[in-house]
């Protein structure tokens, strides 16, 4: 049986959690608007690693050039790169065609099955928990950053190397019933985490399971980006693309290789082309 001392402490956290989200949740966010397990998707990929602020307008004009699974399933990526430009981490446009493709040709419909959304281009565990929740109202517990700030700050504030296995411990505790009530749980979690990431609080770096996000400005992933920009418009030779984003020939050449390697980029005699 629970202590009595936890159950208390989960009871203040559930009616934080859900006061918060009454008060000063995200209710108009498109993806929660209109929840069809294909704008799930699509906004789940783009919120990984990318603030919701950057992927409100992204997203809106995202479906509506690529409305459903099929129209992206027949988009070249050249097209899906265009909508995707200025979110970062281009290989995520690149899974989310992907995904369209293995989904249209297993009969275009997001099936509601853990395993068959593992199986998917660029779908972890998160991402597959989150459409679960999202789109089918499944209550099944799942880790986001959101998702564990509020939990570390309410049962783990001073704990070193929380284990992702404790917060979803608590979390099961918690688990809602299917339908709505999960879909409001989950939003309703995110969002409290996102309000205390804003009021200062920065406990992530005491789990097991976070990972930091390495600096944008002078990385590598900046060479990427501004190649694939560049790309966008038409093919260009490596020595003039070095020109054009003004970076180092070893870091384009670098960026190029891992472009390459990664099915965004493709070359074709003494140019670099986006791949179609």
């Amino acid at each position: 049986m629970m202590p009595a001392i936890k159950r208390e402490k989960e009871k203040k956290f559930k009616a934080a959690t859900l006061s918060h989200f009454k008060a000063r949740g995200r209710h108009s966010l498109p993806w929660r608007v209109t929840q069809t397990p294909y704008r799930v998707l699509v906004s789940e990929l783009m919120l990984q690693q990318t603030q919701v602020d950057r992927v409100v307008p992204k997203f809106n004009a995202f479906v509506n050039a690529f409305p459903d699974v099929e129209s992206l399933a027949r988009a070249s990526l050249s097209a899906v790169y265009k909508q995707w430009s200025g979110l970062g981490y281009n290989r995520r446009a690149k899974y989310l065609r992907d995904a369209a493709h293995a989904i249209a040709k297993s009969g275009g419909v997001i099936k509601d099955d853990l395993e068959y959304l593992h199986a998917l281009p660029g779908i972890g565990p998160y991402t597959a928990g989150a459409i679960r929740a999202f789109a089918y109202g499944h209550p099944e517990p799942f880790i986001e950053t959101n998702i564990r700030t509020a939990v570390l700050h309410h049962f783990f504030p001073k704990k070193k190397a929380v284990r992702d296995e404790e917060i979803l411990a608590i979390l099961s505790h918690l688990k809602p019933t299917k339908g709505k009530m999960a879909r409001d749980w989950y939003a309703a979690l995110m969002d409290y985490g996102a309000h205390l990431k804003k009021q200062g609080v920065r406990l992530n770096a005491q789990s097991r399971g976070y990972t930091k996000q390495t600096k944008f400005e002078g990385s590598l992933r900046q060479v990427r980006g501004a190649i694939m920009r560049e790309l966008g418009k038409g093919g260009v030779a490596k020595a003039p693309l070095q020109r054009r984003i003004g970076k180092g020939m070893p870091e384009v050449t670098q960026a190029l290789a891992g472009l390459i390697k990664n099915g965004l980029v493709q070359r074709r005699g003494t140019k670099f082309y986006l791949a179609k």
